[in-house]
Parts: structure tokens; C-alpha cells; sequence
């Protein structure tokens, strides 16, 4: 007989098992279980210990722990201000202890006299006893093993803890015959010392001793890994022999010319990612990689290097932006950096033309669009650079060799896919995706896990770095504008931003509009003060652009419309208020407008509620390092959602962790490269090809591939 596939276990609906009649079918069925896969997928969120429990006795006034205890008495009141209290009285063999719950009147109908209940809380000492406020309450059941599985409990459902158990021992029970099918090569099993699938499954659910869970969760969570990796590595993979690329003819020398041109050394980051990308460019299929560097960490020239090495081979480049204002800036700047370039030109009586550098947005019209649009069908503009407006249907390239494509999460893949469509011949253009968001390694292996990824991490000389300061409450405020009435004296200029436009009532945040007033004549009276919002027309935000950039203002007060490549050197300070409101990744972005020139930096963080700690202010304060602080903010925040929500719902990792499994993630994406090179079709692996089949939708693949 076969051993059990998940698929097998997915056929099985639920009612199958003892005791699941209608109504538990329809109660499961609410929280996603309808199979016997979903049901043995649910892992329980802890295990109670009985042989070390803490008792009653052994409890510490002020620490979170675990008891086990059986319920006494119950009573409940209404106090006088309309608020319902539960009082349950609770022992067991080594003492007795007082629970209380506050407006939870239903723990009267469930904590009946004799039952036994698992507490999860603080115990404080109140009349000279112990009592524990609205602790977590685990419904245990008679449950006789050294280790209890307690699994999440839906109270709107209706399923406690003891039934899921009851289950899911069945379940496996049953598939202890036949025993469970195991995917993964036994050799790679050996080599990362794991349990088989089938101990791990019985060990998660029914540990004889802690240890042993952990184990089964590292091998679970190392098959939703592997499973992500096989999707990612197997698409990439397809695409490289599916799509030809275009033929870069390489000589170097124009990058040659570019870089030594350059006022400064590169890096030696910098000159690695230039390597990288050449050796991709002359690789038969299409380069997809992606360049992460942090703010000021000197993107746009590897961005520049890429488009000439297109150019090179007598193809053309396009870089896509998310906004005008920054593909305005990278078209001056570019075309700055390329000034004296010139290309060969068979038709020139001198041999040689200037490189012809373009700007593409919804604002270029008229005569110059017309001029522009025929330059890139006839091959005369040799780099184009513009927003969302290149990938009109009205754009046709003569050859379009390298996309770069700026701060990549703000553009959807189809319009990513649109761009590289504009390719002649059927081939596919190389394409660059660049971010100055830090990614850590292992979500980026996982998230953009069908790129390669580069990553520019040293700054350029000359970079001065950026001070930050955390100013708590109104006292220290008050020295912050101090600080930028100092740095105006000096000719230097500076931002304030703000959290949103209008003043709301429910967050008391600091408007823009509000705060500018209040500048304007108070805190920095005197000083030439500028508004910039996202509800402004366009000509007015330009023009108050136009006005910093030239030092005709001295501050400009904004919101976050200046997060992404605002480039101003002269500007010195950065303030942002309320910055407990921000995000760790956009308060970095922010703080990196400044620092941009030759002068000493500062960014303040003024928050209001003279708070003891807030970590987030705290890590910005202690590194500039924007891939530090991207694990920070993993640490802090979690994880979020890997597959898209249109998933068939088991898609996601339950157990695994971008956080604490990052050793775990190399691992898988080692191994699916190994597996995918060596069997392109998973010939050799039917029933991993089975499992990836069954748990991700073709939508899942899309939306991996694309995030």
C-alpha cells in the first residue's frame, strides 16, 4: 500500500471523523478547516507541560506563567458603574488562588465547578492571596498525556482545544498504517539532521517531551520554506530558458570612459554590482535583478553603467520612476552625468553624435512628445527616462535592450511586464529593479526569490553621515528649532514633516498646514517658509520645489510626498514630528533627503508624549545602516503575508519565520536550486510536484513571483 500523500489527506472531508456531525462541520468550516490536511495543519499555538507545571505555590507575584487548576466556585456581579465581574475561585494540589474577569459575563455559563482549565497570565497579590486578572483560559478536558496540545480556540465557533485534539488524534491514528509520504530526498534529510514527515506530524501534536516538538516544528516549517523556494527557483528557471535575451555586445569601454569620467572612485561595491550585471547582460537569457541599496549608497550610477552598456551594443535604455517630480530629477541628473558622451554613428560625417539622454512623462506634449516618441522609434534617443507614460501603446522602441525600473514596490508587475513587452524580435529585454528600501537577506530571498539580488552596501566617499537625535516632549522641541534657526543663519535649509494635511480631530497629529502656520509665526518666524502636500496642483508643488532646490526658501514644511529622491545638498536638517507615527523603513527614507552635500548633517525626531522608550526612534538613533535596520524592523513588526490573499487558503507559512528560521530559508533555497537543476520537471519528484500542485494556485505562483 502507498504511503499517504497530502492530497489524499485534502480528499478526506472532515465529517468523516467521530463526532464531527453537522453542526462541528459547519463550526470548523469558520475557521478554515474543511479536510483533514487543513485539519492536521493546525498546529497548536503551545503546549502545557504537566510534568514541570508551574504550580499555584510555585507562582512569582508580577511573572506571566502556566497553570493547571480546577475550578472551585464561580460567582458574578454587576459593580456599581454597570460593569460585570466574574470571580472564579481556582486550586490545585499545592494551593488556591482568586480569577477575576472584568465585562467577560459569559465565563459564569463556561467555567462551571470540576472543570479542568489551563491559566496563562500574571498572578499579583491582592487581600493576602493570589489573583490573576483576565488570564488567557485554555479548556483542557481530562486530558491524561505528559503533554497537552493547546490549540487556538474560536469562542464564535464553538470548538475547544480537547476536540481539536480528539481529532487530530484520530486523524493520525488512522494514517498510522499506512504511514505518511515524504517529499523531500532522504539524502538531504541526512544531510540537515531532520525527522521524517510522518514523526514530525505525531510529534507537533503529541510530543512525548518538549524537545521532540521542536524538532517536528523545524521540519515543518523547512516544507513550507522548500515549497515557496520550488515555486520561485522553478519560474525562474522557465524564464531563463524561455525567454532569449538580447545580444549586448561588451567591450567596456563606454562604462569605461563614463566611470573614469566621474569626479570620485567608485566603491567596491559599486564596481562588484557593475560586474554582476555585465556578466548578466552577456548571459543568453534575460537578466532580472534586483539592486538594493540604501538611500545615498550610489544607485543611479550602476543604474547609468547598465543603460550604457545597452547603448553600447547600439540598443536603447529606459528608466521607469514612480513619480514626475523624480523622473524630472533623474533626467537632469543623467543627463548631467553624460554630458561629452558621444555614440558612433555610421551616418555622421564625424563619425561620432552626442548620446541623446530624453524625458518621457504625461507632461511632456506638443511638438517636443512628437519629437521624443519618433527619436525612440527611429533609434535616435538612446536613453529614455519617464514614468508609467513609457508604456503607453503610442511608445515604440527600435530596440530596446535594458528597463531599469526605480523603487520597484511602487509599480505592479504588469506594468513591469508591459515595458519589457516593448521589446523588437521577440526577445526580452534585461531588466533592473532598483530599491532603496533594505530588504533582509532572508525576505528578500523568499520575497524577490526569482531575482538575483545585488546589494550596495558601502556609502561613497564624501558621504557625510547623518546625526539623529530623538527630542521627547515640548521641552526639548523648543531646541530643535533653535537648531534650524542656527543652520539658516549659516545658508543652509531645512524640512519639516508632517504626518497628514488636515487637521483630524481622532489623531492629534501635527497637520502640515497647521504646523506651517504655527512656524510661520512663531518657532521659525522670520524665515522663508514653503508648503509642499499631495492635495496641491502640480504646478504649485513644482514651483515650491523649484524655489527650495534654488535657496529662495530656507524650510520647507511637507508631508511624506518628499520620501522618494527630493535632492537637495544644501538642505542640512531633517524634523519629523510625530515620528512615532511612522514606519522604521519610511523614517530612514526620510531622513536620507539629508546629508546629500558636503555639510555635517542632523535629523530630529520630536515626538510628544515624553515616553520612556519607542524602539523604533531608538534604532534609528543608534545606525544609519538601512539593512540593520530592516531586521529591526522585522524584529518589531513581524511578518506579514507572503502569498496573496486570493490563496486556496494553505498557502501561507504557518510555522515558519522570515525572523527565526533565516538559517532555515538558506537551506530550502539551496536545495531547490539542487533539486530544479538537476530534474528542470520534477520528473524524478512526482510527489513534490504533487504538493506544489495541490497548495498553490496558479494565482499564488503569479502573485511570488511578482511581490
Amino acid at each position: 500500500m502507498n504511503a499517504i500523500r497530502l492530497r489524499d489527506l485534502a480528499e478526506i472531508p472532515v465529517e468523516r471523523l467521530r463526532g464531527v456531525g453537522p453542526k462541528k462541520q459547519a463550526s470548523l468550516e469558520q475557521v478554515g478547516i474543511v479536510n483533514v490536511l487543513d485539519l492536521v495543519t493546525t498546529y497548536p499555538r503551545r503546549w502545557v507541560d504537566r510534568t514541570n507545571e508551574a504550580r499555584i505555590a510555585d507562582l512569582v507575584p508580577g511573572e506571566e506563567a502556566l497553570v493547571l487548576v480546577t475550578v472551585r466556585s464561580v460567582t458574578k456581579r454587576v459593580t456599581r458603574n454597570r460593569r460585570t465581574m466574574v470571580n472564579v475561585n481556582v486550586g490545585d494540589g499545592s494551593g488556591r488562588m482568586e480569577v477575576v474577569f472584568f465585562n467577560q459575563p459569559w465565563r459564569e455559563r463556561q467555567l462551571t465547578e470540576g472543570l479542568q482549565i489551563a491559566l496563562f497570565g500574571k498572578a499579583d497579590t491582592y487581600r493576602g492571596g493570589l489573583q490573576m486578572s483576565n488570564p488567557v483560559v485554555d479548556l483542557i478536558g481530562d486530558q491524561t498525556g505528559r503533554i497537552v496540545p493547546i490549540y487556538p480556540q474560536s469562542e464564535k465557533a464553538q470548538i475547544n482545544t480537547w476536540e481539536m485534539a480528539g481529532w487530530i488524534g484520530e486523524s493520525l491514528r488512522r494514517c498510522a498504517d499506512r504511514g505518511i509520504a515524504d517529499p523531500v530526498p532522504v539524502a538531504l534529510l541526512r544531510e540537515h539532521a531532520m525527522i521524517d514527515r510522518g514523526r514530525a506530524l505525531h510529534d507537533i501534536h503529541l510530543p512525548e517531551q518538549i524537545s521532540h516538538k521542536e524538532r517536528a516544528r523545524r521540519r515543518l516549517a523547512f516544507d513550507e520554506l522548500l515549497r515557496v523556494q520550488m515555486v520561485l527557483v522553478l519560474r525562474k528557471r522557465r524564464m531563463e530558458r524561455e525567454q532569449r535575451g538580447i545580444d549586448h555586445r561588451l567591450t567596456g569601454e563606454f562604462v569605461d570612459r563614463f566611470t573614469s569620467s566621474l569626479p570620485y572612485e567608485l566603491t567596491d561595491a559599486q564596481r562588484r554590482t557593475i560586474a554582476e550585471i555585465e556578466a548578466d547582460l552577456a548571459a543568453p537569457h534575460p537578466m532580472h535583478r534586483l539592486l538594493q541599496g540604501d538611500v545615498g549608497a550610489g544607485k543611479t550610477v550602476v543604474a547609468v553603467a547598465t543603460m550604457l552598456s545597452a547603448v553600447e551594443g547600439r540598443h536603447q535604455a529606459a528608466l521607469m520612476a514612480p513619480t514626475e517630480v523624480l523622473a524630472e530629477q533623474h533626467a537632469t541628473g543623467i543627463a548631467a552625468l553624460l554630458t561629452g558622451v558621444t555614440v558612433p554613428d555610421p551616418g555622421n560625417l564625424f563619425g561620432d553624435r552626442p548620446l541623446r539622454v530624453e524625458l518621457l512623462t504625461n507632461r511632456v506634449t506638443g511638438a517636443d512628445r512628437k519629437d521624443v516618441l519618433a527619436g525612440l522609434a527611429d533609434g535616435s534617443v538612446d536613453i529614455v527616462i519617464g514614468t508609467h507614460a513609457l508604456i503607453q501603446d503610442k511608445v515604440e522602441f527600435s530596440s530596446l535592450g535594458v528597463v531599469v525600473v526605480d523603487e520597484q514596490h511602487r509599480f505592479g508587475v504588469e506594468q513591469r511586464a508591459a515595458l519589457r513587452g516593448k521589446s523588437a524580435g521577440g526577445r526580452t529585454p534585461d531588466m533592473l529593479v532598483m530599491t532603496a528600501t533594505p530588504i533582509p537577506r532572508t525576505a528578500a530571498m523568499t520575497v524577490y526569490g526569482d531575482l538575483d539580488v545585488s546589494v550596495l552596501d558601502e556609502l561613497p566617499p564624501g558621504r557625510t553621515p547623518i546625526v539623529t537625535h530623538w527630542a521627547n516632549g515640548p521641552l526639548m522641541e523648543t531646541g530643535v528649532w533653535q537648531e534650524v534657526r542656527d543652520e539658516v543663519k549659516a545658508g543652509r535649509q531645512a524640512y519639516v514633516v508632517c504626518p497628514l494635511i488636515d487637521e483630524s480631530e481622532k489623531l492629534e497629529v501635527a497637520s502640515a498646514q497647521e504646523t506651517f502656520d504655527r512656524l510661520l509665526h512663531d518657532e521659525l518666524r522670520g524665515l522663508r517658509i514653503g508648503l509642499l502636500h499631495g492635495r496641491l496642483p502640480s504646478q504649485e508643488k513644482e514651483l515650491t520645489m523649484e524655489l527650495f532646490r534654488s535657496g529662495q526658501l530656507d524650510v520647507l514644511v511637507a508631508t511624506t510626498v518628499i520620501e522618494v529622491g527630493v535632492d537637495v545638498p544644501n538642505a542640512t536638517v531633517m524634523v519629523i514630528l510625530d515620528a512615532d507615527r511612522f514606519g522604521i523603513a519610511q523614517l530612514h527614507q526620510l531622513r536620507g533627503r539629508v546629508g546629500r552635500g558636503e555639510h555635517a548633517s542632523t535629523c530630529w525626531l520630536v515626538t510628544q508624549h515624553n515616553e520612556e522608550s519607542n524602539p523604533r526612534v531608538e534604532a534609528l538613533v543608534a545606525t544609519t545602516d538601512g539593512f540593520a535596520l530592516a531586521e529591526v524592523d522585522l524584529e518589531l513588526r513581524g511578518e506579514g503575508t507572503l502569498m496573496s490573499t486570493a490563496q486556496k487558503g494553505r498557502s501561507d507559512l504557518k510555522l515558519a519565520s522570515l525572523r527565526r528560521d533565516r538559517a532555515l530559508i538558506e537551506i530550502a533555497r539551496t536545495a531547490a536550486f539542487e533539486i530544479v537543476d538537476a530534474d528542470p520537471d520534477l520528473a524524478d519528484h512526482p510527489l513534490l510536484a504533487d504538493e506544489l500542485d495541490l497548495i498553490f494556485s496558479d494565482r499564488d505562483e503569479e502573485f511570488l513571483a511578482k511581490s
